[in-house]
């Protein structure tokens, strides 16, 4: 079992706990495991990792770091692409932009009438709605078109809105990201290897 506590780095330092788990994550059988601010032990059991059960990456996380800087889609393509660049868009206080990007992901890949309604709203609530929780900066019309069509939703009903947030983090987050000490810091990592 290998045993890392809070006491290992602190909100004080500049890592936050994912960040270095993605740094390090060659050490846990090449697995990120995602930590919320209110865990403050995690323990792995690496029997478990090397059977991968709990691996999450078919690969080394951090092998295609360097490929980022080609495009946004090769951030956004990998699972490690999407954490380095959600810590990055929170740092700059627009991880909303992000989390509606992937919820949009995942809205396409529904199947069911039931299931379409009730994460339609849920996005909706969450990011579109004026006043919303995590409210994406979108147009007056595309957030009033998707108002109005949200009592019947279909698998295209976000397209426009994603298209717009895709637009904006492509422009104007990524480039900053790559200029990250975030990116920077997994390059050099990567690098080192």
């Amino acid at each position: 079992m290998v045993l890392l506590s809070n006491t290992d780095w602190g909100p004080e330092e500049d890592e936050s706990a994912t960040l270095f788990i993605l740094k390090h994550a060659s050490v846990v059988c090449r697995c990120i495991v995602l930590l919320s601010s209110q865990i403050t032990w995690l323990v792995i059991d690496l029997d478990a990792l090397f059977k991968g059960r709990l691996c999450c990456f078919p690969k080394d996380p951090l092998g295609d770091v360097e490929t980022w800087s080609e495009s946004v889609d090769k951030v956004l393509g990998c699972k490690a692409g999407q954490i380095a660049f959600r810590e990055f868009l929170k740092s700059q206080y627009s991880e909303e932009n992000i989390l509606f990007w992937l919820a949009c992901e995942e809205y396409k890949k529904i199947k069911t009438a039931p299931e379409m309604i009730s994460s339609a709203n849920r996005i909706y609530s969450e990011f579109v709605q004026t006043e919303a929780p995590r409210q994406i900066n979108i147009d007056c019309g595309t957030r009033e078109n998707i108002t109005k069509n949200i009592s019947k939703p279909s698998l295209t009903s976000f397209d426009t809105a994603q298209k717009l947030i895709y637009s904006l983090m492509a422009r104007d987050c990524y480039p900053r990201f790559l200029k990250s000490d975030i990116y920077q810091g997994l390059l050099r990592r990567s690098d080192s290897r």
